[in-house]
């Protein structure tokens, strides 16, 4: 099974279920940002975490083993046009230049690790309207000279 395979399958269990990511990662012990990357197929599951998402789901073996393989990270580099997932990209465009330069200021020269990372989504309630608290942590990564 490929991952775009084990993707549909998997979304079309948690429907079924009518399972959250949310619910399922407190059901796992997991993280939601990460579960959901992981059965999205962007991101590989240790095969005890594999195994544990399957058997929730009601899947079989063929998904845990999916889900344990490593991913080839591609996606359309194209500008994406789903309106959420644009406005991140119009976030980076308008305030990369700016992340960096703070972040280079703060730390020195290096980047923020995607693989030593963790996401988090939350939502804050606020009476002019609802607020995304989107948080990354990144290990810094200074570059080296040799």
């Amino acid at each position: 099974m490929n991952k775009e395979t084990m993707t549909d399958t998997i979304v079309s269990a948690k429907q079924k279920l009518g399972l959250t990511w949310e619910k399922m990662a407190v059901d796992l012990n997991m993280s939601p940002v990460w579960l959901a990357s992981a059965c999205l197929g962007m991101n590989s599951a240790p095969q005890e975490k594999a195994t544990a998402i399957a058997s929730y789901l009601g899947l079989d073996d063929s998904v845990a083993a999916a889900l344990a393989a490593f991913p080839t990270k591609i996606w359309d580099q194209a500008v994406p046009t789903d309106p959420l997932i644009y406005r991140l990209y119009e976030v980076v465009g308008v305030y990369g230049d700016t992340l960096k330069e703070v972040i280079q200021e703060k730390f020195g020269d290096g980047i923020m690790s995607a693989i030593d990372f963790s996401m988090e989504v939350d939502k804050i309630e606020d009476p002019k309207g609802d607020r995304v608290l989107l948080t990354l942590n990144g290990k810094f990564l200074p570059y080296k000279s040799w």
